[in-house]
């Protein structure tokens, strides 16, 4: 048994499905609760039920939390993989597969362009690198030439390991929103509230130096890493199987007509991309990096989809095709704030910050927060979730200790992004669309896991 063929099987027979891992994550919050944070004039059966209220007020918490936050990753996700499934996407994928002539320059091709993509929008990223893969192996098995698929694949999910410090990384993104980190330390005791700031500018976390320094080290070192891996590669025989789709002729008729318009879609995404520019520009006296958050996000990919897809008709198509990829968005994330309802409400996410204070000071603790959150990441491999849970222990224990606020939010989405590649969950999507197996990327994005915490290390240590 191959190496790859190990490392897959160990992986799957450790972890389950990450819908039972936020169950038994649920579990194993209430019972720590249950047993430390008890008061002794309580019974446990009145106080299993004040967790089980605890659990529910977070599942639908309320103010920008729990649902409304799931739904606004949920469109992320969803609109971005929309706009990658658009003709203009298809043929920018063409332009950039014309270059592609062996392994080791189709590795570092794909490796760069799913970076840059990813840094605008994970799911568009994600989906976009997955394409990319698929149509390469097309060509090359078309062509008869010789490629490693594995490597490209792998290549083609690089994306998932920098997404979270773009424009669309839930932590940084999330705290820049009004209220946010208010919100999330909101009934935790020993916290003044008053000394945290409303929100976190993009320009602190996102566009700080670090972020740049450390975006710009992946985009040259890893498509370098991944050429000269793909120059001492040996071909496989997995290149995927060329499908001819057939076009069908569509009758539009009446009303119909509305759906298959080329203006209207011209002229809606157009009016909702100049609204959202506007509302974030031009409306503001002062030009700022605030309007940076999911709702513009969005709104700018909910413009562009439709734009770009020239009709209501085609749009919705492409939604249709998309929206799967959400499943675990939606199921997934009411778990995550019950779990955050059990730790705020039991005083339990006070105990943990306590002991995170205790075993750091200013310096290295962001660097316990970057292990910290590549950990949490394996078992709740969603970076929305991972702040909802993991964020309020992080800026309550980073007041105590006195560290930068924005330097501890990165540190959180490092580690978060980090792991992904040892976290096959959002490689369904696109194991799907290249035909591959998650045991034949796995070798590959692990080489990605440790180059990438050694540079994400080097940064925070540096600055």
């Amino acid at each position: 048994m191959s190496f790859s063929d190990k490392y897959a099987n160990f992986y799957k027979r450790i972890l389950p499905s990450p819908f039972s891992i936020a169950i038994l994550l649920t579990l194993i919050t209430f019972l720590i609760a249950l047993a430390f944070t008890k008061p002794t004039n309580v019974g446990y059966g009145a106080y299993s039920l004040k967790l089980m209220g605890d659990w529910e007020s977070g599942l639908w918490k309320e103010g920008g939390g729990g649902l409304y936050f799931a739904f606004q990753m949920m469109l992320m996700l969803v609109l971005g993989h929309v706009l990658a499934i658009s003709t203009f996407a298809s043929k920018i994928i063409d332009k950039i597969t014309i270059g592609c002539t062996n392994t080791a320059n189709t590795a570092a091709t794909i490796t760069f362009y799913t970076i840059i993509v990813s840094l605008f929008n994970w799911g568009l990223g994600l989906i976009f690198g997955a394409i990319l893969a698929r149509k390469v192996g097309e060509k090359f098995r078309k062509n008869n030439q010789p490629l490693n698929y594995s490597l490209v694949g792998a290549a083609a999910y690089s994306g998932l390991m920098v997404w979270h410090g773009g424009l669309s990384g839930s932590a940084p993104i999330k705290a820049s929103d009004d209220n946010n980190l208010h919100q999330l330390v909101e009934g935790i005791q020993g916290i003044d509230i008053s000394a945290i700031p409303n929100r976190i500018d993009p320009s602190l976390t996102l566009f700080s130096t670090m972020n740049i320094v450390v975006s710009i080290v992946l985009l040259i070192v890893l498509p370098a890493l991944f050429f000269w891996i793909g120059k001492k590669q040996k071909p496989t025989k997995n290149l995927p199987e060329i499908i001819q789709k057939k076009q069908e002729e569509i009758t539009v008729e009446g009303a119909e007509k509305i759906d298959h318009s080329r203006i209207i879609a011209s002229l809606l995404g157009g009016i909702i991309l100049f609204y959202a520019f506007y509302k974030a520009i031009i409306l503001p006296e002062k030009i700022s990096l605030a309007f940076l958050n999911p709702n513009f996000i969005n709104l700018c990919l909910f413009g562009l989809a439709i734009l770009l897809h020239q009709s209501i008709f085609k749009f919705i198509q492409a939604t249709g095709q998309a929206i799967s990829g959400a499943t675990g968005i939606l199921i997934q994330f009411p778990l995550y704030f019950g779990i955050l309802g059990i730790m705020v409400g039991s005083g339990l996410i006070g105990l943990i910050s306590d002991w995170f204070v205790s075993i750091s000071d200013a310096s290295s603790f962001p660097i316990y927060t970057f292990f910290s959150a590549g950990l949490v990441n394996v078992f709740v491999p969603s970076g929305g979730g991972q702040w909802a849970v993991q964020g309020p222990i992080i800026i309550s224990a980073a007041q105590e200790l006195g560290v930068s606020y924005p330097k501890a939010i990165m540190a959180l989405a490092y580690g978060d992004q980090l792991t992904n590649m040892i976290q096959p969950f959002w490689a369904l999507p696109l194991l799907g669309i290249t035909g591959l197996k998650a045991k034949e990327i796995l070798p590959y994005t692990l080489i990605l896991f440790l180059a990438g915490a050694l540079i994400f290390l080097i940064g925070l240590l540096l600055f």
